[in-house]
């Protein structure tokens, strides 16, 4: 059985990631057609009607903001304090991700916060601090455009990372700690679940449906970081075995011509 550090080695991790894609991504278009045909043929809330729909997209978008987000701090540890070969490639494929959902499920919130509450957007606090998720995304991939030296960018993407993480309790927790709009825990909580059955289960599906989605799009993305970064690498190797003399006569005839 391979070790940890094993499979920490990109050729490695690029062997096992090109035979798991195809099944994962199989998977993940078999849940999302049963996951939508459920969702579709669902009972419509009695309060809610069929705007409840929207749920099956929002609420699995904004689960997944905040795990990818998690994700991306494990990352940055490992990328920080270990040197983890693929930690920095995983922080770096997962980001623009992450904002992906972020972005989906504040675009959903507003969808379904329109008929709810008769607004298309409000100061909670709940998504003031989505929102907050969704800028500390975006600033996390700015650093990783602006800045041209790739380690350098990564040290400060990691660090920015975790200076982050502390607004990940309080999406989580902020419909708890204030007085908001926004409803509480509904899917899991020490009584169980509040959610009807006939509801639970197609958000359930979607659920694991989304983050198939995630995991074959972040494996996905990392195979082609390591690619991107093996091109450049050879890129640079030839430049620096091209003989001076050569560059030199190539110049010098380009300029007669």
């Amino acid at each position: 059985m391979p070790s940890l550090t094993s499979l920490a080695n990109p050729s490695r991790f690029m062997a096992l990631s090109a035979r798991a894609l195809p099944w994962i991504a199989a998977v993940t278009a078999l849940l999302f057609a049963l996951g939508l045909w459920v969702a579709f043929t669902a009972p419509e809330d009695y309060q809610q009607g069929e705007t409840v729909r929207i749920m099956y997209l929002h609420v699995p978008s904004a689960w997944l903001s905040l795990l990818i987000y998690t994700v991306m701090s494990v990352s940055a540890i490992g990328a920080l304090v270990w040197r983890h070969p693929l930690a920095e490639v995983s922080m770096k494929a997962a980001a623009p991700i992450g904002c992906v959902f972020t972005f989906l499920c504040l675009v959903t919130g507003a969808l379904w916060g329109k008929p709810m509450w008769g607004a298309w957007w409000v100061w909670d606090a709940r998504l003031t601090s989505v929102l907050v998720l969704l800028l500390i995304y975006l600033g996390i991939l700015a650093i990783w455009n602006a800045i041209e030296d790739q380690a350098h960018a990564a040290r400060m993407a990691a660090l920015a990372t975790l200076v982050g993480f502390v607004n990940i309790p309080i999406v989580k927790f902020s419909v708890e700690w204030w007085n908001t709009l926004h409803q509480g825990a509904s899917v899991f909580t020490l009584e169980g679940s509040k959610i009807a059955p006939e509801i639970l289960l197609p958000l359930l599906m979607m659920a694991c449906a989304f983050t198939c989605l995630y995991v074959a799009l972040h494996l996905a993305a990392m195979r082609n970081e390591i690619l991107r970064r093996r091109l450049r690498r050879l890129a640079i190797l030839a430049a620096s075995e091209t003989p001076a003399p050569a560059r030199v006569s190539s110049l010098e005839g380009g300029a007669r011509a």
